[in-house]
């Protein structure tokens, strides 16, 4: 029986292979490329993730990961302070809006969008993408806990991811920022709206 893969080096490849999807996205990804540009080879990306797909899979996880966690604790995060701090739902869903359409997040953003055309296509490429709708749930509900009917509130996090995703995919398709802001104040103000009449 051959050695086990090294955990340590599998989490600074898979890191960089991360960044490297970001800059680069998922369209044509081939491994000896890859292994190119993380100074590594084919043979040993193939050794500690197995295969392509799962290594595109933790690829796609860490990208989640990294996003629910800036969201959660940047510097200029909206929820990294408690929800009772923020004067109301509406400037906390501003908050969300301004970090995630930023333009530093642009590759996130489009590498989400390209994952989710390829998943209509191939769907058996993507056996865990439940988790990118999924993986927001716990920080959405967290933010948003003064509008949601309790902890097992999932169609509020739903809700409110769907709006915003659906915004970015029309910035990241139209550019248009000034209508896109009236359609995300739009829905600020009915979840202000839903708070209010809640109390």
């Amino acid at each position: 029986m051959g050695r086990p893969p090294d955990a340590g080096r599998r989490e600074r490849t898979l890191a960089r292979a991360t960044d490297y999807v970001l800059a680069h996205g998922l369209a044509g990804l081939s491994l000896r490329p890859l292994a190119a540009a993380l100074d590594t080879s084919p043979r040993m990306l193939l050794y500690d993730f197995g295969s392509k797909q799962e290594l595109v899979a933790a690829v796609l996880a860490e990208a989640r990961r990294r996003g629910a966690a800036r969201l959660a604790c940047g510097p200029a995060s909206p929820v990294s302070r408690p929800a009772s701090q923020a004067a109301s739902p509406a400037q906390r869903l501003r908050g969300i809006w301004v970090w995630m359409s930023a333009p530093e997040r642009a590759p996130f953003v489009r590498l989400f969008f390209e994952v989710h055309a390829d998943l209509l296509a191939h769907p058996e490429n993507y056996p865990d993408q439940a988790g990118a709708v999924t993986d927001w749930f716990e920080t959405l509900g967290a933010l948003f806990a003064d509008v949601t009917t309790g902890p097992d509130d999932t169609a509020t996090p739903t809700l409110v991811m769907a709006v915003v995703r659906g915004l970015l995919f029309d910035l990241t398709t139209t550019g248009d920022r000034e209508r896109i802001g009236a359609a995300l104040e739009r829905f600020a103000e009915l979840l202000s709206n839903s708070s209010t009449s809640g109390a």
